[in-house]
């Protein structure tokens, strides 16, 4: 006898999730490599009663037409910029996502990002790499983080992870949010406007979620409020930086240096003008990307999978904002 449910899964499935999915369901997913065509693709979707989605694909009115049977949506990651939550919730099926459980190694990559910024370890292994140890280093000295001002923009459970590992360094941090926090005094941060983080922080970290109202949050207006000869980090997504107005303040000096887990475009193009920069660090979005973060992101979403298929409340459960 058939099993009851049948999942479509867009993207590589971890091993661990897709021996437990495996058990509960008829599970379909595109095993040979390259790209899925897009014939067997709406195939699966006419069939599909959940979605495991890796965020490789967008989710909207479009995609949701063809698949009438659809009964739950859930995504490996935090961000869901790629999925129309509107839509989804309009025709009553839930989105799960998964916070928590990559806070840490986020906030890992993000205090790495932070470190090279001000002292430029990649560079400097770039530099030895090509032989000349011994030659004038092309960066002259760094600078130190202990006695500077972090400024965190998005303050949530990454934000704040980070801000124990920059206090860690002797660091000053304040941070900016929709809403203030009430813990901000046992967290040992200091609540302040955006307009006085810019002018303040001797380093700013983007750690928010990409919407409407955060797109191109830093611009060229917003830039120019900064302190002259400050460190970007970006760990949230590339749109929520203006690509251009970043590549001119790097230019001109007014950002003395980027370090970036996220771009815009995604991915970005080896002859892209940024990377022509000395005073630019750029990772492959892989902020999350451990073995026990990506396999505990799988297992989450599993399960959000299944209380989905059952009718159940999703462990973790996008609200409609």
């Amino acid at each position: 006898m058939s099993l009851p449910y049948i999942v479509m899964a867009s993207g590589k499935m971890r091993q661990c999730a897709y021996e437990k999915l495996n058990r509960e369901v008829q599970l379909l997913g595109w095993q040979q490599g390259g790209r899925m065509p897009k014939e067997q693709f709406d195939e699966w979707l006419a069939q599909a009663e959940a979605l495991y989605s890796t965020g490789n694909i967008r989710i909207d009115e479009k995609l949701l037409a063809k698949a009438p049977k659809l009964k739950v949506i859930a995504q490996a990651s935090v961000g869901y910029d790629n999925i129309d939550i509107a839509a989804c919730t309009a025709r009553g099926i839930p989105v799960g996502n998964t916070p928590g459980v990559l806070v840490n190694a986020v906030a890992d990559l993000a205090y790495g990002l932070l470190l090279d910024s001000a002292r430029q370890i990649v560079k400097a292994h770039a530099h030895v790499k090509s032989g000349a140890w011994g030659e004038r280093k092309p960066f002259g000295l760094t600078t130190d983080l202990a006695g500077k001002t972090l400024g965190i923009i998005g303050m949530g459970d990454i934000g704040s992870a980070i801000a124990k590992r920059a206090q860690a360094s002797s660091m000053q941090v304040i941070y900016h949010n929709r809403h203030q926090r009430p813990d901000d005094e046992q967290l040992g941060v200091r609540y302040v406007s955006q307009d006085e983080l810019l002018a303040t922080a001797d380093f700013i970290l983007l750690a928010v979620t990409l919407n409407p109202s955060t797109k191109h949050l830093l611009n060229a207006e917003t830039i120019a409020k900064m302190k002259k000869g400050v460190r970007l980090i970006n760990i949230s997504r590339g749109a929520v930086v203006d690509t251009e107005a970043l590549y001119e303040a790097l230019v001109s000096g007014q950002v003395a240096y980027a370090a970036m887990d996220v771009t815009d475009p995604e991915p970005l193009p080896g002859e892209h003008k940024l990377l022509s920069l000395d005073n630019v660090t750029v990772t492959p979005h892989i902020a999350s990307a451990t073995k026990e973060t990506r396999d505990a992101m799988a297992m989450l979403t599993v399960d959000n999978i299944l209380a989905g298929l059952q009718g159940q409340p999703l462990p973790a459960q996008v609200k409609l904002k």
